[in-house]
């Protein structure tokens, strides 16, 4: 229960000082009254003009003036310190003030009887408009007190006379939607229409004889204002603009407003600025409780702490909490809009205990006879136990239907419905990743169209260059001590030999450095495969095949995989892993072979399972050790075929790299498409050398670097993962109360969260140090997203189905 403290400031005032100050507690049913005095300070109110003065153009300056106006006399050659300063000056002066001597006979004895923990309401009484101005809640003693909030009242006051009033299960707010001219109150309305167990009528730039039906003619639980206001004659009259040509003051709508307030109206909310007056004038009137905005307030301010304070609110948090908590969260703001939390103020009846949402929903509480009582127990009861079992009932169905969407989902998963829609998808979150730095252990040397055609040769076969001077290119680039070399150039017929040639090309293919090239047999592509250079052993030689999903794009990669026993080539190493494990090597990391996986060090490469893999559900072989391509985008680093021959590059730029040696000339080099190849305009396949250069920089980058790699969930847990989505959506949706409009805005708002769940999961591969994963998960979006849309359209089928088939029937004991 709370406390209530009332600091009556009697006779006097800031120049003369008050002489007679009394401080009175209710506590556990007792009253205690304590008297003191507070000395004069005159310098407070020129403090407090100039903090205004400040604060209204220190706005002005930062462009949030929505809802303040700066004055003539305001000050124009102002800074952020300056107006620091002066705010920290006046909580200084407030504070030294209260911890008078005469003052702290008061304090003392009351912090003897309050506990830390107590919910306190404090008061302080007075008529003089520049105090109610002050921003009491600096004292430290609501520091000290975090569950005690401020709160203002006049001097003269009395309890409300109220008439008898009828219960009601729905709080009834009249929403004045003032004159907005320059300023957004769409948000203010927004909240409103959120909050569920109410009846709201907007009333949208009213006339006055609109204004007054309203307040005559109906019983209101809340009063709320948005729109522009201000207090005039020095704060002792405030008015309210309710249109672009009418203004109102309280005086001149005070009959309706007493009625309102006979009737059971209990809190008026003024979201707008410098409501000082209106509330002091509302108080005359005896309205139990009052929220104003002290001083000229911008936009957001007003929306944020509206917002806060009616979560709150509606939570059932007692009433001067909730509006502390609002308070203190504008604090977060004040970058922007300087001293925001000073804003928010309540004005109280001291005669009235504050109301809470769950008693405004419950009416006022009207006498009953005991047979009332009685009966209406029993009904409540009765309607209780039904509600309770309805309720029950629904939910189960709500499960059922979610569980029987899921398995739908995974059937239809299973049979390849969403294959190309889920490869689609991972391309587009790829798509959306920061750039990398390129990997500076790698670097490709080119042969593009311009060697080709400048190096006129005979050879045998089809080749880019004769084996001259690919002998050449080896020679040189030896020099330059690379760790490894690959050559992504087939070989699989020599060149007549040379004898008058100094440098052979067998004789530099015989390096323990130098991984060639060569394709397995495929009896559906390829029944012939190309076969290695006869001088390399097989220890040194690395497979290239290209993986290709059903819409051309390479995604994956073989790292690992068993020859046919007639294939060409017998190698189960791929290019990529070769030379990721001979440069690998020189760190003094080996790898360890799997039938299921490949490991370097800390680091495993799972293979995908063969028939159900993340999107890949059906028609695509996953044979051998396959993983996920995680695609640098990034540029590569390259040099041409001619600047290597010719010296134009720098020996440092080789040294200690992986190089590999591959054609991008459009005649000759084999392009394939990536994820990134639709990005480009005009569509853009890559030549392979650039996969082969992304495939051996995703395992190098991974090990050495910690670089996560993508990988996916096992089946089970996808299977999980889809229906927790369903069922959450279908609960949301089946709790969410409203039109069909605003459920279809919540699967929304679902797909989009779930959107960005599995973009971050995915993002993790090149940034999982930034978002603290290990490993970039591919989660199954599309499914997902197909079984919380339909979940949400089962759940409105079923709750449309049982509201057409609800009859009322009447409640018989």
């Amino acid at each position: 229960m709370s406390k209530l403290v009332i600091f009556s400031l009697l006779g006097g005032d800031l120049n003369q000082g008050f002489p007679v100050i009394t401080a009175q507690l209710w506590h556990n049913n007792q009253l205690f009254k304590i008297t003191g005095s507070l000395p004069a300070i005159p310098e407070l109110s020129e403090l407090y003009r100039r903090w205004k003065l400040l604060y209204e153009a220190i706005h002005q300056r930062l462009g949030s003036n929505q809802r303040i106006k700066v004055h003539s006399q305001d000050i124009t050659n102002i800074s952020v310190n300056d107006f620091d300063e002066v705010c920290h000056q006046l909580q200084t002066h407030i504070n030294a003030w209260l911890k008078s001597e005469s003052f702290q006979n008061i304090e003392r004895q009351l912090r003897t009887v309050l506990s830390r923990d107590d919910e306190i309401r404090v008061i302080f009484e007075t008529n003089i408009a520049l105090l109610h101005r002050l921003p009491w809640h600096l004292w430290d003693f609501f520091e000290d007190y975090p569950k005690a909030e401020l709160a203002l009242s006049n001097h003269e006051y009395a309890s409300p006379q109220l008439v008898r009033k009828s219960t009601t299960e729905q709080v009834k707010i009249l929403a004045i939607l003032g004159n907005s001219f320059g300023i957004d109150i769409d948000k203010d309305r927004s909240w409103l229409q959120g909050l569920t167990d109410t009846q709201t009528i907007f009333l949208v730039q009213p006339t006055r004889k609109e204004l007054d039906e309203q307040l005559w003619n109906q019983s209101w639980d809340i009063l709320f204002f948005a729109g522009h206001s201000a207090s005039i004659a020095d704060g002792e009259i405030g008015e309210i603009y309710i249109n672009q040509t009418e203004s109102l003051t309280i005086s001149q709508f005070k009959n309706a407003l007493k009625t309102a307030i006979t009737r059971g109206l209990k809190l008026a909310i003024f979201n707008s600025c410098d409501g000082i007056g209106l509330a002091r004038n509302l108080a005359d009137l005896n309205i139990p409780q009052i929220i104003v905005m002290r001083e000229g307030v911008s936009d957001l301010v007003a929306q944020e702490f509206f917002k806060n304070f009616l979560v709150a609110f509606a939570l059932n948090k007692p009433f001067s909490l909730a509006v502390r908590e609002a308070r203190e969260r504008l604090q977060g703001l004040e970058n922007n809009f300087p001293c925001a939390s000073w804003l928010p103020v309540i004005y109280q009846n001291p005669t009235t205990v504050p109301t809470t949402w769950q008693e405004l929903r419950g009416g006022s509480g009207d006498t009953k006879t005991r047979s009332e009582i009685s009966t209406q127990s029993r009904i409540s009861t009765t309607k209780t136990k039904s509600t309770i079992a309805t309720r029950k009932g629904k939910l189960w169905t709500v499960l059922l239907s979610t569980a029987i969407v899921t398995l739908s989902t995974i059937g239809l998963r299973y049979l390849g419905f969403f294959e190309k829609a889920e490869l689609q998808t991972f391309d587009q979150m790829l798509l959306l990743r920061p750039k990398e730095d390129l990997d500076p252990r790698l670097l490709v040397v080119e042969v593009t169209e311009k060697d080709i055609q400048s190096r006129q040769e005979t050879t045998t076969g089809v080749k880019s260059i004769s084996d001259s001077t690919l002998a050449q290119l080896l020679n040189k680039l030896q020099k330059y001590q690379p760790r490894v070399i690959g050559l992504d150039i087939y070989r699989d017929f020599a060149d007549p030999l040379n004898e008058s040639k100094p440098i052979q090309l067998s004789t530099e293919l015989s390096k323990e450095n130098v991984v060639v090239v060569c394709k397995g047999r495929d009896r559906k592509h390829d029944p012939q495969g190309v076969k290695p250079p006869l001088e390399v052993p097989v220890e040194r030689q690395g497979f290239t095949d290209a993986i290709q999903d059903p819409d051309g794009t390479v995604r994956r990669q073989i790292l690992m995989m068993a020859q046919e026993p007639s294939s060409v080539c017998t190698t189960p190493y791929s290019l990529s892993l070769q030379l990721a494990a001979r440069y690998l090597s020189y760190e003094n990391i080996q790898p360890d072979l799997n039938e299921d996986y490949v490991q370097f060090g800390s680091k495993v490469f799972k293979r995908l399972k063969p028939g159900r893999s993340g999107g890949y559900q059906q028609r695509v072989d996953l044979g051998g050790i396959q993983i996920l391509v995680n695609y640098r985008d990034a540029d590569y680093q390259r040099v041409s075929l001619v600047d290597v021959l010719s010296d134009k590059v720098n020996y440092t730029f080789f040294k200690n790299k992986v190089v590999l040696i591959g054609v991008t000339a459009n005649t000759i080099s084999d392009t394939l498409s990536t994820p990134y190849s639709a990005a480009q305009q005009p569509y853009q396949e890559i030549p392979g050398i650039f996969i082969q250069t992304q495939m051996v920089s995703q395992i190098l980058s991974a090990v050495l670097d910690e670089r996560p790699i993508i990988g996916v969930l096992p089946f089970w847990v996808d299977i999980v993962w889809i229906w927790g989505w369903s069922s959450v959506s279908g609960l949301i949706v089946w709790c969410v109360y409203g039109s069909l409009l605003k459920k279809g805005c919540t699967v929304l708002a679902i797909v989009i969260i779930l959107y960005g769940v599995c973009a971050i999961a995915l993002w993790a591969a090149p940034f999982g140090s930034i978002i603290l994963l290990k490993q970039g998960i591919w989660l199954p979006f599309i499914p997902s997203t197909f079984a919380v849309i339909a979940s949400g359209v089962v759940v409105v089928l079923i709750q449309r189905r049982q509201e057409f088939f609800t009859i009322s029937q009447p409640l018989v004991e």
